[in-house]
């Protein structure tokens, strides 16, 4: 598989089957991507990976706590404005729409929403910190990381879905990684096989087309 192709294969997969990934695969994942570029080659990641009854452990934590805890950043910007409120609304009615969950069936939305606690069922689950003293450059070089995981994954034949969620329990996660004090949770991803025959893996997030949002300038 080359990087073309696992760029166009990789999706954000919210159910997956129980399968085992073996710890040195996750190893040699997370090993890898440490070639991602890093601007002062700062490498401001600190990375935890979670299975079996340790990852049991965080989500009977966090099914405990269903209401989270008082984020240390805000996922979006509030008062969202297009044309990023329209993307984000439309992904969402979207995804729902692929589990026959209407706008309305708010404790259906809900239910949906805390599945992102249990992982959407992986048997793997991986939390991205970083130093709280570092700034926006480092939380961009983080998120390469993040993308490189995802890439490395998928040409493993696994799938992953990257989970801004677990900023709602910084506190949870941190104690139970044994995160330094001076570090801060950023995101979780799930990790492991998807489950080819659950109806919400059908979704592939749409993208706006070049002319949206680029332009060549100084070309023939």
């Amino acid at each position: 598989m080359n990087v073309s192709q696992a760029v166009e294969k990789r999706m954000s997969v919210r159910a997956f089957r129980p399968d085992p990934v073996p710890g040195a695969v996750v190893r040699e994942i997370l090993e890898r991507a440490a070639k991602a570029p890093s601007g002062g080659n700062l490498q401001p990641w600190r990375v935890y990976a979670l299975a079996g009854a340790a990852l049991d452990e965080l989500k009977a934590k966090v099914a405990a706590n269903p209401f989270g805890e008082e984020p240390e950043y805000d996922v979006y910007p509030p008062n969202l404005w297009d044309p990023f409120r329209t993307r984000r609304f439309q992904n969402g009615e979207d995804l729902y729409a692929t589990i026959g969950i209407p706008r309305e069936d708010k404790p259906a939305r809900l239910r949906q929403l805390a599945r992102n606690g249990e992982l959407f069922g992986a048997p793997v689950g991986i939390f991205f910190c970083l130093d709280r003293k570092l700034g926006p450059p480092q939380w961009a070089d983080l998120g390469m990381y993040m993308q490189t995981v995802m890439l490395l994954a998928t040409e493993r034949g696994l799938d992953t879905c990257a989970q801004e969620y677990w900023a709602r329990y910084p506190k949870t996660v941190a104690e139970q990684v044994g995160l330094p004090d001076d570090h801060m949770v950023f995101s979780g991803m799930a990790l492991g096989y998807r489950d080819a025959d659950h109806p919400i893996n059908t979704l592939k997030a749409a993208r706006d087309p070049f002319e949206t949002w680029g332009e060549l300038q100084g070309f023939d």
